[in-house]
């Protein structure tokens, strides 16, 4: 029997996949960035779809929101000229088998491996916030020591880099 979940999954993973196939097949990079948003918005509505209302929240702001958009800052600050053009370069056959590879290694494990039975555990939004400034409170910490140091050398290339134009 066909549920509304079900048509809404079928929904968000085409999204997904849809978008994933942009990044994958465009060539200008930022119709590419734009996929990369689109698949992250399918992700946050799968999240949805599993009642996990927090993962879809901090998907779309962490993922959907900032990281694409430090992609397309990163993008309009680089020299593209600078790089040669990657589809011609000799190691290409390489890499895409090397890539097919790993995909069958991790789909073999997927398949291959029962998932554990496990109880839904509802958890509110306090609980979750009180839990990561308690029990996880030092991986809190380094990664956002992380995303400073990532912030300041991005702030330092700029600068250095802003010289030479």
């Amino acid at each position: 029997m066909i549920t509304a979940s079900l048509v809404l999954f079928y929904v968000a993973g085409a999204i997904t996949l849809g978008g994933a196939l942009v990044v994958v097949m465009s060539r200008n990079i930022v119709y590419a960035a734009f996929g990369l948003l689109a698949s992250m918005v399918g992700v946050a509505g799968l999240f949805l779809i599993a009642l996990a209302e927090f993962l879809a929240l901090a998907q779309l702001l962490i993922y959907g929101g900032a990281v694409v958009i430090v992609i397309l800052f990163a993008l309009m600050l680089t020299r593209i000229e600078d790089f040669e053009n990657l589809s011609d370069h000799p190691q290409w056959p390489i890499a895409a088998v090397v890539a097919i590879a790993v995909f069958g290694v991790i789909a073999a494990t997927i398949v291959g491996t029962a998932a554990p039975d496990s109880e839904r555990v509802s958890l509110s939004f306090t609980a979750l916030g009180s839990s990561l400034f308690t029990e996880w409170a030092v991986a809190f910490e380094v990664a956002s020591l992380i995303l400073l140091v990532a912030l300041i050398g991005a702030v330092v290339m700029v600068r250095t880099s802003g010289g030479r134009d």
